[in-house]
């Protein structure tokens, strides 16, 4: 499973047009969202054949780029993956490692944690996860 550009070894994984990483995803989202740029859905759309299978990652450049063209500047991001599994902690330092990078901040200015849904609902059953962005820019 890939979250937040990192492999996970897990016994499900996450199934998407792209490479399915729901962290990035969030976090482009958040990001289009905070600067009224639009979506993932409308700047990467899976109707086109150019991205299946794409990396999320660079997914999230692309669309920071966009920011950064528009005159916006990314001041922090913060993800909550909520799942039963995998557990986010062992990984938490390569992920903010890897958004920081493609965001072009300093690690600092990147959270994720992890929760669980206590067993209860499609989440708890492991049937999928959720992931929760938020992002604070500046200018524009």
């Amino acid at each position: 499973m890939r979250l937040g550009g990192v492999d996970i070894p897990a016994s499900h994984h996450l199934s998407g047009h792209s490479d399915g990483d729901a962290v990035c995803h969030a976090v482009t989202d958040a990001l289009l969202g905070a600067s009224g740029l639009g979506d993932i859905g409308a700047l990467f759309p899976d109707t086109d054949p150019a991205n299946k299978g794409r990396d999320s990652i660079e997914m999230l450049q692309l669309a920071c780029g966009r920011l950064r063209d528009a005159g916006f500047r990314v001041v922090n991001v913060d993800v909550t993956v909520i799942a039963e599994q995998p557990k986010i902690g062992p990984y938490r330092a390569a992920i903010v490692a890897k958004l920081a990078a493609a965001l072009g901040v300093e690690p600092t200015q990147v959270s994720i944690k992890g929760k669980t849904n206590e067993g209860m609902g499609w989440i708890g059953r492991g049937e999928g996860l959720a992931c929760i962005a938020v992002a604070a820019i500046d200018g524009g």
